[in-house]
This record gives structure tokens, C-alpha cells and sequence, in this order.
């Protein structure tokens, strides 16, 4: 992660709305930066891209497609270095949002284009791969700060996974041709439930004399993950913590119990099951032979072990005003 002072180019909102997580716009900045990665979404992506490209005209920005990240990178300094950048446009899934948190400069603003399989972030912001919607967030949304965490140095917006889940992601990804749809985790999913050993992992929050032991692991930072399910629904983005959901015992047939027990929003009354906030968080396999994949963002990450340190306010976004007032902007945070 690059390291630069950003330019003083975004305005705080008025005195009414003293809320030091919002900020307005830079209206006199015209540069739309448009950064597409060319292994997310469907194939009509490009006819997409076009049309978001002919909206942006419309409203009198300059738009420019990139799809070579390290070009993104150099000409998001170049603008913002003379304060043009309007926004920098995320057209894929969460991993290409989470790429360019990791590679362009703090607090660069972004703007979502949910043109991925998944797209977990776009979700909580109420935003869709639609031009006129997105024309109108460049014009009257607002810049909102938002945490983020590390996980061994790399950030990530959504959540971390250890277990299971982070196994298939690591399997799909090892046989990954072209473009992911939905229907792309029935092979991994099959091949993980036929060998994922569950070995058990430590977790120890904020340095917990006491470790939490289980077999799966979930950090959230946005209270989002695959199929909606409510793993855990009150992460708060804004509050400088994480929050852990674990579960103690392994298997298939554990597993589809715990998936029900989600399902019916159960899981929380269980003694399999705790859950805790925290701003820093280590994890390690319980038996150092065993190895155990994470996830991030639903990008594999690597083997455990793995530290988790909570980044507060690293990075903007755009969002609507009605989502800033649905979610308590604005009230003197």
C-alpha cells in the first residue's frame, strides 16, 4: 500500500451534518477513473462498460477505462496530485475493490459497479451495475469513511474466513478458468466436503490469556457474506472493531446443523458457538502440522497463521444520501 498525503480536494459536509465520516464531493474534479478487471462478471460486461462510459459524458466528467491495475495505480496519483480525481469506479466484484485498497492510495474515493459474481459490498451500499444511478451518485452522494482491517498487512473490506468455507474458495480459485458464476463452487464444494480435515483453530482476541477454540472462523467488518446469510448482522463498519463468529466442532453433518441454526437465526443461543468484538485478533491451528486456508473478501489468502488488526477510517466510498440517513450518518459521531 502506497502511502500519500491526499490532496485536500474533498470538502466536509456543512455544520448541520457534523458527522467527521462524510465529506461532499469535489464538484470542480472531472477525472472518473473506470478500473475493470478483466476476469470478473458476465461476458456482456463491455456493452456495460460502454454505457457507463456514454453516461458519465453526459453529465459533463471525463471518463477513462483501465485494466491494467499498476496504470490505475500511476494515474490515480497523477490526478489526485492535481486534485482532478473525481472518483476512481470499482467495475467487478469484491476483489476488485479489495485489489485497489490494497495497491492506490489511502483514502482514494471510490465508487462501486457490482459487475462481479459476488458482490457482497455493493450489497450493504444498495448500489447496482446501473448507469443513471450511478451518474446520479457522481453528482449528489457523498464521501463516507469507512474501517477496514489487515490481515498479515493486506486489507479487506468485507470479512475473513478460516475453515471450510476458505477451502473451497482456495480450490476454485486453484482451477479457475475465465469468469466465476454461482454454479462455479459446486465442484470445490464437493471436492472440500470429501477432504477438508477440520482441524481445530486457536483464536485469541484483543490477547486473550484464554484462546476461543473451533474448527470454523468468521471476522466481519460488514455484517454481508454469500447467500445472505446472517452469519452476523450487526458489524458495524464505523465503530473500529471487528466481530468473530466461531464454531467449536467440525464435519459435514455439524456443518449443515450450524447452517440451519443460521438460517433460523439460532446460532447466537448455542454453547457451540461464540462470538466477541475485537481490534486485533490472532489465529493459529491448534496442531501446527495441520494446515488451515483463509479467505478474504473471497479471495484466497494464504494458511494460517494469521494476525487480523482493525484499520479505522482507511477508506472512502460514495454513497447515496438516502443510504448516509438510513444508516445514522450524521448524527454528531
Amino acid at each position: 500500500m502506497l502511502h500519500v498525503k491526499t490532496p485536500a480536494m474533498f470538502q466536509p459536509v456543512d455544520s448541520v451534518m457534523a458527522d467527521s465520516r462524510i465529506e461532499n464531493q469535489c464538484h470542480s474534479a472531472r477525472s472518473v477513473l473506470i478500473s475493470v478487471n478483466p476476469s470478473s462478471g458476465s461476458s456482456n460486461r463491455e456493452t456495460s462498460i460502454r454505457d457507463l462510459e456514454d453516461r458519465i459524458r453526459q453529465i459533463g466528467l471525463i471518463p477513462e477505462v483501465l485494466s491494467d491495475l499498476e496504470l490505475v495505480r500511476r494515474r490515480t496519483i497523477e490526478l489526485l496530485s492535481t486534485n482532478d480525481l473525481r472518483t476512481v469506479i470499482a467495475a467487478g466484484g469484491d476483489g476488485t475493490v479489495s485489489r485497489l485498497v490494497n495497491e492506490l492510495p489511502l483514502l482514494t474515493p471510490l465508487t462501486l459497479y457490482p459487475l462481479g459474481t459476488e458482490n457482497l459490498l455493493a450489497k450493504y451500499l444498495n448500489q447496482k451495475a446501473d448507469p443513471d444511478a450511478l451518474a446520479d451518485l457522481l453528482q449528489s452522494g457523498r464521501l463516507v469513511q469507512l474501517d477496514a482491517a489487515r490481515a498479515n498487512g493486506k486489507l479487506f473490506l468485507i470479512m475473513a474466513s478460516c475453515g471450510f468455507d476458505a477451502d473451497v474458495v482456495r480450490r476454485l480459485h486453484a482451477g479457475r478458468r475465465g469468469h466465476i458464476q454461482h454454479w462455479s463452487y459446486a465442484k470445490p464444494i464437493l471436492q472440500a466436503i470429501g477432504k477438508y480435515p477440520y482441524p481445530l483453530i486457536e483464536m485469541r482476541p484483543d490477547d486473550s490469556a484464554e484462546p476461543i477454540e473451533g474448527c470454523w472462523a468468521f471476522a466481519f467488518n460488514i455484517p454481508r457474506y454469500a447467500m445472505s446469510l446472517p452469519i452476523v448482522t450487526d458489524a458495524d463498519p464505523t465503530d473500529g472493531e471487528l466481530e468473530l463468529c466461531s464454531f467449536r466442532e467440525g464435519g459435514l453433518i455439524r456443518g449443515l446443523y450450524y447452517l440451519i441454526q443460521i438460517l433460523m437465526r439460532r446460532h447466537r443461543r448455542s454453547n457451540n458457538t461464540k462470538f466477541c468484538r475485537f481490534k486485533i485478533l490472532r489465529l493459529a491451528p491448534k496442531d501446527i502440522e495441520q494446515l488451515v486456508p483463509y479467505q478474504l473478501d473471497g479471495d484466497p489468502g494464504g494458511y494460517l497463521p494469521l494476525e487480523i488488526v482493525v484499520e479505522p477510517k482507511c477508506f472512502r466510498v460514495v454513497a447515496s444520501q438516502a443510504w448516509i440517513d438510513q444508516n445514522g450518518f450524521g448524527r454528531n459521531a
